[in-house]
């Protein structure tokens, strides 16, 4: 079977980010032996002529949508991103005959609603590698689904998670745009915080990818296509197991060391854990920390205090490893009071940037759906497709909103809205700088130069550069 694969996002901020879900895909299709072009709509300049062309040329019999983010979860500035992938799925109509399947981290989230929205035939909730090769093998004996979403439950593990299938010409447009290319270690989250879909999306118990493949990965991405900054799409890097750790001596083993991010958790690090980090490349730690006060910490959740996010946030400080801490106000729990104590605590810490979010996007399946049912801020059953914030009763809107914009008002490293310095950061990947470049935010880190990875033998001699195989 032929089949068509479009990244349907078309959010570049802070950075563009690689389609590795899709790549994966591709992956799984390819080693069935079935034909793949992948495509993407952010890289193609958003045409949808661009695409209509590519899909005449390729003619598949199947295409698949991969829908990253339903919206960008930012109350003060909401972009939504559903209206773009019905006219994806309009212009496929118009040239194709093909059948037209779903799938992808937002769609995963509301898979009946997207797909009765964007009109496609069919969508894949949940993991969809193993899935969509049972699909494909079925529609080529001429056997179609009766139901149009097909469900799977997280299940993957180990060498079974398919390292993706990078394409050349989309990682070209990805790695001008910041250098950054995407890697996953894990899938799963034990964490349980009360707004997020993570482990409804990949299941709440840890499933480790093969640290030797992983670093495949790295290595494939520096040798043979020019990257400079990696980016681990984990939920959780540093898991409590430390499955982490054997990804990263693996790299040391191997002499791989390139400047990379990755998300965190504040508890369970140590001196050792954060100097085998460093000597591996990396550059910047975006810390969840997402509530400012014990009380809101509580209520999310979460299960550390923020004495430990001061803790986790020095202790990288002393590695000379920038932070970033993303912080939600108008938590379950907040009062003014709180608000108060939590523009404090984030005033207080040092060397860090803070991005300041009001208000909590409200997502089907997740503890915080049923606390605003419970509250009265949402029915039972209401459709959630278009946007609904969470602030907690007693917190006026307009007051937050005055509050934290005159809090935050001309500290460079706290930063709100969030999305204030988008523009910015976008200009200079422009420039030819790699990363996040957010800590360039942080008193002192003003000068950056361009980073550049290390591939060395023992020698410390660059190796030859390795022939592509994918």
């Amino acid at each position: 079977m032929k089949f068509f694969l479009i990244s349907s996002n078309i959010a570049n901020t802070p950075y563009s980010v690689y389609p590795l879900g899709l790549s994966m895909v591709a992956s799984s299709l390819k080693n069935a032996r079935h034909t793949v072009e992948q495509f993407d709509f952010l890289a193609s300049g958003r045409s949808l002529e661009t695409l209509a062309a590519s899909l005449k040329k390729f003619a598949p019999d199947i295409v698949g949508i991969s829908i990253r983010n339903i919206d960008n979860v930012n109350l003060l500035n909401e972009q939504r991103y559903i209206d773009a992938v019905g006219e994806i799925v309009a212009q496929i109509r118009a040239v194709s005959q093909a059948r037209i399947i779903l799938g992808g981290s937002g769609f995963s989230i509301m898979p009946e609603l997207i797909l009765k929205k964007v009109g496609a035939d069919y969508g894949i909730m949940g993991e969809g590698e193993a899935l969509i090769v049972n699909f494909a093998n079925q529609a080529q004996s001429g056997s179609w689904p009766q139901e149009k979403i097909i469900r799977s439950e997280p299940a993957l593990r180990e060498k079974e998670i398919p390292s993706a299938c990078y394409d050349r010409a989309i990682m070209k447009f990805y790695l001008q745009s910041g250098n950054v290319a995407s890697v996953q270690t894990k899938r799963g989250c034990v964490h349980k915080c009360v707004y997020c879909s993570y482990p409804l999306l990949e299941g709440p118990a840890i499933r480790t990818r093969d640290p030797q493949a992983v670093v495949d990965d790295i290595d494939n991405l520096i040798t043979n296509y020019g990257a400079k900054y990696i980016f681990f799409t984990d939920s959780v890097f540093n898991d409590p197991s430390g499955d982490y750790l054997k990804v990263l001596r693996e790299m040391k083993n191997r002499k791989i060391s390139i400047p990379w991010t990755a998300f965190f958790t504040p508890q369970g690090l140590d001196d050792a854990a954060v100097a085998l980090m460093q000597e591996t490349g990396l550059k910047a730690a975006e810390i969840g920390a997402d509530a400012c006060s014990d009380t809101t910490l509580k209520k999310l959740g979460k299960s550390f205090t923020f004495e430990e996010i001061n803790a986790s946030n020095a202790l990288f400080a002393k590695y000379n490893i920038a932070t970033a801490h993303y912080f939600m106000f108008g938590c379950p729990g907040e009062t003014q009071e709180t608000v108060l104590e939590g523009i404090a605590n984030i005033k207080n810490l040092t060397k860090t940037a803070s991005f300041i979010f009001m208000g909590i996007r409200i997502l089907p399946g997740t503890p915080l759906e049923e606390i605003a049912i419970q509250e009265g801020l949402i029915k039972k059953g209401q459709e959630l497709l278009e946007p609904v914030y969470y602030i907690a009763p007693g917190i006026n809107r307009q007051w937050l909103e005055q509050t934290l914009t005159e809090a935050f008002k001309g500290i460079r490293n706290c930063v709100f809205p969030p999305d204030a310095l988008d523009s910015s950061l976008a200009f200079l990947h422009k420039l030819g700088y790699s990363g996040s470049l957010w800590e360039m935010l942080i008193p002192g880190n003003a000068k950056r130069n361009r980073n550049t990875p290390r591939l060395v033998d023992g020698a410390g001699v660059p190796p030859r550069a390795k022939k592509q195989n994918d």
